[in-house]
């Protein structure tokens, strides 16, 4: 599945990174600890948090994740939205619970 497919599916919003909505999601992670995704997440996950600052783009860019999901109606900083642009890596968001979103990717995405 592409991130286009999951943003259209799941109704999310795009902020930026509309250059990857062709990256290919080959699972997803979710953590707001920056540590831990840079240790577990993996090449192609999708990433669901609620952190906004330009640091989730370092980890993003590091393990070549497939996009960034913000939940609860949390934005990313205008330096995050600049980034994401640059690496291609898409931020997206909905308004939704962590919990609730990600039961939705796991039933699309698996």
């Amino acid at each position: 599945m592409t991130v286009k497919e999951l943003k259209e599916k799941l109704n999310l919003k795009l902020f930026s990174g509309e250059a990857g909505l062709d990256n290919t999601i080959d699972g997803g992670y979710v953590s707001d600890l920056l540590s831990d995704v840079m240790g577990h997440a993996e090449m192609g996950n999708v990433w669901v948090t609620l952190q906004t600052h330009k640091n989730i783009m370092a980890i993003a860019s590091l393990k070549e994740l497939a996009a960034i999901i913000l939940v609860k109606g949390f934005t990313p900083d205008e330096d995050c939205i600049k980034q994401s642009n640059e690496e291609g890596i898409p931020i997206l968001g909905t308004s939704e619970q962590t919990f609730d979103i990600t039961g939705k990717i796991y039933s699309v995405i698996s």
